[in-house]
């Protein structure tokens, strides 16, 4: 389901604006359907009372948790059960943050990460989307939504956006808490500038060789690193938020000083911050995770040549949810975890 399907749905039984907002307000909160000031029966017409029963039973089976894996750090790595059957990953982080899927798989076929591996087997849909931060906001609260799981949002523009609107307005989240991560390309430049929310930029970048950036994302979008950070760098300026550039940290790969000397040359005077996220070891994957020393040498090194640079050690490691690496594994619905309880749609609470 789409959200301005859903939005239709509503007019036809009756909704006039108030009272769609109303709904898509308790609904993308985790509230209850009486949670406003005037009880339902008051405030909708009778067409709509009649027919909510059958829209929020749908809305309840968009997604629901069947898996959660409590991390040592806070998060939660929760395994979410669409309607058809398909399974996406979601990371409550701490920080009241939260990192949702945009895809079923994902075509990028990045080498350092599971979730490509399948290939894309389906979009999620914008309503998907919105459901992801519903049952994490029925857990704890939520004021931060990164685009970080499954899939790659560029892939998925219209449903990725129509969420990123709904959040960024009904749904409370502060625009520069809503975070676009996206290994680039012209149309997701070209969108996101002409977006009535706009989010912030994460740019997965992870070298500044173009050879290698080929090798490492080979269904990427073939625009140079330069092109890549140029694009990034305007829109940034015309939204105000620094882009975040995103460098899964490989050893011997991209750790060397070659890739120093690229990004000074490439983030100099640029409007953003350099994350680099030492490797989150997968399953069968070809690389290694540098050493520590290694790691915080790279960050003191290009701070000290004027890169504003962050090591960021991925939330939920213990449980393989960091880094972007999401993804549901085979049997993971089998594996011991936290049984769910107390997972209710919004009308039962």
């Amino acid at each position: 389901m789409r959200i301005h399907e859903l939005k239709q749905r509503l007019q036809l039984a009756g909704a006039g604006p108030s009272h769609e907002q109303r709904i898509l307000r308790s609904w993308c909160h985790a509230l209850p359907r009486n949670a406003g000031k005037r009880s339902p029966e008051t405030f909708f017409p009778s067409a709509l009372m009649a027919a909510l029963p059958a829209i929020e039973a749908e809305l309840a089976g968009l997604a629901r948790i069947t898996a959660v894996h409590p991390g040592e750090d806070g998060s939660e790595r929760l395994l979410v059960t669409l309607a058809d059957g398909q399974t996406v990953e979601s990371v409550l982080l701490p920080r009241e943050g939260l990192c949702v899927s945009s895809q079923v798989g994902c075509a990028v076929g990045c080498r350092f990460c599971m979730t490509g591996r399948d290939g894309l087997l389906r979009q999620v849909g914008s309503a998907e989307i919105v459901a992801q931060v519903a049952l994490a906001r029925a857990r704890r609260p939520v004021r931060k939504v990164v685009f970080m799981g499954m899939g790659e949002p560029a892939h998925n523009l219209d449903n990725v956006l129509e969420a990123i609107e709904l959040l960024g307005t009904i749904g409370n989240i502060g625009h520069k808490n809503l975070v676009f991560s996206t290994v680039g390309g012209p149309r997701a430049f070209e969108r996101l500038h002409r977006s009535a929310v706009k989010p912030a930029l994460a740019l997965s970048l992870h070298t500044t060789r173009l050879e290698l950036r080929r090798q490492l994302l080979p269904r990427a979008p073939d625009m140079t690193p330069e092109e890549l950070v140029e694009a990034s760098e305007r829109y940034a300026r015309a939204t105000g938020y620094p882009v975040q550039y995103q460098w899964a940290l490989l050893e011997g790969v991209n750790d060397g000083d070659e890739e120093i000397e690229g990004l000074v040359r490439l983030l100099a005077g640029k409007y953003g911050v350099l994350n680099l996220i030492p490797f989150n070891a997968v399953d069968g994957a070809d690389y290694q995770r540098p050493t520590q020393e290694r790691c915080e040498h790279l960050a003191r090194e290009l701070h000290r040549r004027g890169i504003l640079t962050k090591l960021r050690w991925s939330a939920g490691q213990d449980v393989e949810g960091g880094c972007g690496q999401l993804r549901a594994r085979a049997g993971l619905a089998q594996m011991v975890s936290q049984p769910v309880r107390g997972q209710v749609s919004a009308k039962e609470k």
